[in-house]
């Protein structure tokens, strides 16, 4: 049996600094804290570029490495738009993208704290 979700992803830079920790670790944060999603994974990216066309690579021959991070997440439609709209304002225009997607199984939900 499936269940109708949203999948959602976030696009930074580990460079990316919220108000008192680095965005990513706001973004964590928030979403464990502030709201109950079914889960949360970072990946760390090995190159990529942004709209400015500056490529971000690991490269051992530099020593400051600003490489891509996607934070993505899944829950039921109302929870996943109620946890974007907790990252309103903390996060730059169009770095936020989301689908309908089909989650399978019959794992046990986690009680809400919504």
């Amino acid at each position: 049996m499936a269940n109708d979700i949203l999948m959602v992803r976030i696009y930074l830079s580990e460079s990316d600094h919220g108000k008192r920790k680095t965005l990513m670790q706001e973004i964590l944060t928030l979403l464990q804290e502030r709201h109950a999603v079914q889960g949360v994974t970072v990946f760390r990216g090995i190159a990529g570029f942004g709209a400015s066309g500056e490529v971000r690579a690991d490269d051992i021959l530099r020593l400051n490495v600003d490489l891509p991070l996607v934070i993505e997440f899944f829950d039921e439609l109302k929870v996943a738009e109620a946890a974007i709209n907790l990252l309103d304002g903390l996060l730059p225009g169009g770095h936020v993208v989301s689908w309908p997607a089909q989650r399978y199984g019959t794992a046990a939900l986690p009680s809400r704290r919504i």
